[in-house]
Formats: C-alpha cells, structure tokens, sequence
C-alpha cells in the first residue's frame, strides 16, 4: 500500500513555513542536547516554563493534583516523567509517549588519561551499537559532568562552542592500510583503538623537570585550570565523546536534518512539545523519556528501574478522590496506551537489498508503526494486538496525520528493539511508532523535517483520544 509523501501536503507558503519552523526549533535542540543529562535540563527547564511543577514540590506541601494539574519527575537527572492529569480516573489508565534521550557514543573510562609517545590520549570505551570506523578522523567533543570528593559536580562542554579545540580519533594513511584493508568491516578499528588525541606540548621543563609524561602533566595543568580538577576526579567522572557541530540542514530544498542523536531525539522532542501543549485531557497524558536504550533499558536510569512504576505510585496517592491501593496502581498501569516512540530504519535507495519494499519505512511519509521488532522469529519483539492499531489508524485518519507501517529490514538480515516490551509486563496495549532515519546509528543522522512535524501532530492526537 503506497503511502503518501507529507510534503504535498504543505505546498510553499503558510503551511510549509509551519513545518519548516517546528523543525528549525528542534534542529537547535538537537544541536544543543548532546547527552542525556542536557537533554533532560532543557526538558526540565522548558516544562516548568509551561507549567509543570516537580513531584519532590508538590510531595514537600503535600498538594492533591487535580484534573489539568501538571507536574514531573526527574530521575537522576537522566531521565524525565511528565504528567498532565486528566478528567477521568486514574484507574481508566493513562496515554503514555515514551522514548528515549541516549543516543550511542564514546565514552571515557574511568582511568583514561596517558601519555604515548609525546601525546596526550584519553582512553574510551563505546556506548550502544556502531560501527566503529565511523568514528575516526571526526572532529569530535566531550560533554558530561565530573563529580569531586567534596560533594561538588563541575560541568563539562567543549569542541561545540565558537572557538572551542576539538578532538578525535586518528586512522591510518592508506599509504600504511593495506593489511587493515583486509579486514572485515567490525575489525578495521578495533574498540581498544578509539582514543582522542587531547594535546602534544609538554609541560615547561623547569616547572615539571621530574615529571616522564610531560605532555600528560601539561594537560592536567589546564584541566586543574580549567575545572579545578586534578587527575583522581577522572575516577567520578561520566564525560561522553560526540560529534562536534551543529546540526544541519540537508539537501538544497533544506527538507532534511543531517544531526547527531536523531535516534532517538527525533522522537523524544515532539513527544516533549505534545505533551506540553495538552490543557485538561480528559485521559491522563504522560511523556516518559528515559535513558540507558542503547545498551538494553538497564540500571537505575533505564527502563527496567521501577522509576516510572514508583512515579505512577505516587501521582495515584496524590489524586484527588482516589483511595490509593496497589490494585488501583495495577488497573492504571494495564488500562493504559502507549506508543513506544524510537526510530525507524529508512528505506535506502543505496542498500535497496536489505529492505522489503512493500514493508519499509520511507522518509517524509509520517511516522512509522512497527507492530512487532525484535529479530529472525519476531525474538524479543513486543507483538502488538490488531485491535490496538485499528484504535491508532482510526485516531490518525481522524486527526489527518499522514503514517506508515513498516518492519526492520528483510526477515532475517537483522532486527531490533526498543523500551516496548518492558511496557507491555504491565498488561497495557503498546506499539512500535517513530520516526523513519537514514544511517541510524552512525554519528550523523539524517531525518525529514515533514516526518518531525508530522510526529508531533500523531502524538498530540493520540494524547487527546479518548480509547
């Protein structure tokens, strides 16, 4: 079933300039919003403006929510759960946007300052799934937090402002590369190989005339001057190594957004803009960003921590008129809806042959349902019920959102996952839904700005429907 392009929707003028400027906004943030940590300050900071209020607030004066109320949780400053509550019950369940704000990367060691022949290196260790010989001869930057003994975090951010130095991993002339070029792809850059060159002057001979690693001692020299830190905070530090630059517009009709982090920012931003825009649902809204995807939904800041459980525990106890209970927390989580927003593959002219064309996912196109992931035997996929898309097509169609249906590539070339399954232990009807990406997971991205503004239309229409 042939899908229609999005754009023939906005013919030049008014219209277009609306998509045009939704996706300019987002092209700033996903400029600005590297990691997880910046993505979910900006979230922060732009939720309280529209008038959220933070759970710890509204816990310390002991405030009922009622319906309209809006309020959020942070968790550890890595992920976010926003909620606007709605007319009906609690226990009629909720309308949930998930997606998730890490995005695969370098990250440093905790060790990973050394000296080696008279440069200064910081040893890394790669986060999610890539293909490692993407990252070399980038120019690349470092964002993240060093926390100290004392109790204080310094903020790190540097190679993304005017005038900042970058850094990168080198790779060898292609004079030297014969041997590498024989090489499977995977064993070209091995992993123990992706380390940034961070400096070559040695410290002054008379200040550190006792020191071997010069240039090492130089480097800490401006670090200490810098950030106030010395070499032992690197063993608490969680800094990330991404692609330097902004985001860009891409193609001479500037309809697309070559960026990092579109997997899964693309999703996270317009789920983050719908939920802000509901008033006084008559089903409460929810937009659920969290961390840890790329690399299986684990630890405290991930989707298998009991964080969005504990929040929904409490948002039921502080509702008006209702007598909380674990049977009531049950029946809000199993009554609830979810879309389970993360990318999707785009169909790729140049890799025809990995796709199935009639169940690809196109760029400009609308969002992309996926009913199942998972890989070879539907393995690890979150399988969703035929009734519950029906709801979405009728949902969407009322709403004049262009979608698309669409699986992961042809059976048995590959797969994938998202934050899906985890969802539906609790008994609630989720899909797959997203946006289609060209190179996902390759340090630049490339989306269709139609797709990003048409995602937020989908996702304010499914917050609004009433199941």
């Amino acid at each position: 079933m042939e899908r229609m392009n999005a754009w023939e929707k906005y013919p030049e003028g008014k219209k277009r300039n609306e998509v045009f400027d939704f996706a300019e906004e987002y092209r700033k943030f996903l400029s600005d919003c590297k990691t997880e940590r910046e993505c979910v300050t900006y979230f922060a900071q732009k939720a309280e403006k529209a008038g959220f209020v933070n759970l710890d607030t509204v816990l310390e004066k002991g405030t009922k929510l009622a319906a309209g109320d809006k309020v959020y949780a942070n968790n550890m400053g890595k992920g976010l759960a926003l909620f606007v509550i709605g007319e009906k019950s609690m226990e009629h369940g909720m309308n949930i946007l998930g997606a998730h704000i890490d995005s695969p990367r370098m990250d440093l060691k905790q060790d990973p300052l050394y000296e080696d022949t008279d440069f200064a290196m910081l040893d890394t260790h790669y986060y999610g799934g890539i293909k490692k010989y993407q990252w070399v001869t980038l120019p690349l930057a470092l964002h993240g937090v060093i926390a100290k003994k004392d109790g204080t975090v310094v903020k790190v951010s540097v190679g993304d402002k005017p005038g900042d130095p970058v850094f990168g991993v080198s790779d060898l002339l292609i004079h030297l590369s014969g041997e590498q070029m024989e090489k499977k792809a995977a064993k070209v850059i091995e992993g123990e190989n992706l380390d940034l060159i961070i400096g070559s002057i040695p410290a002054e001979a008379d200040e550190k005339d006792d020191v071997k690693e010069k240039v090492k001692a130089n480097i800490m020299k401006i670090l200490a001057k810098e950030y106030d830190i010395e070499e032992e905070d690197f063993l608490s530090a969680e800094i990330e190594v991404v692609p330097a630059g902004e985001a860009r517009d891409y193609g001479f009709d500037r309809s697309m957004i070559m960026g990092y982090g579109h997997d899964d920012r693309v999703c996270a931003y317009p789920s983050f803009e719908a939920i802000a825009a509901m008033e006084k649902p008559e089903i409460t809204s929810v937009c659920l960003l969290v961390d840890k995807e790329e690399i299986g939904s684990t630890g405290a800041s991930g989707m298998t921590s009991r964080f969005f459980e504990n929040a929904v525990a409490e948002y039921v106890l502080l509702n008006e008129g209702v007598e909380y209970n674990d049977i009531v927390l049950r029946r809000t989580l199993a009554n609830s809806k979810m879309l389970s927003s993360d990318v999707s593959a785009g169909f790729d002219p140049m890799y025809e042959d990995v796709y199935e064309k009639r169940n690809a996912a196109f760029l400009a196109r609308g969002p992309v349902f996926n009913k199942y992931t998972g890989s070879g035997g539907k393995s690890g996929s979150n399988d969703a019920n035929p009734e519950y898309i029906a709801q979405l097509r009728q949902i969407m169609e009322e709403a004049g959102v262009n979608f698309q249906t669409a699986e992961l590539g042809r059976v048995d070339v590959g797969g994938g996952g998202t934050i899906a399954y985890l969802m539906s232990v609790y008994g609630m009807e989720v899909i797959d839904s997203g946006v289609a990406v060209l190179g996902m997971h390759a340090p630049w991205e490339t989306t269709s700005k139609a797709d990003v503004y048409e995602a937020v239309r989908c996702y304010e229409a499914f917050l609004k429907a009433e199941f």
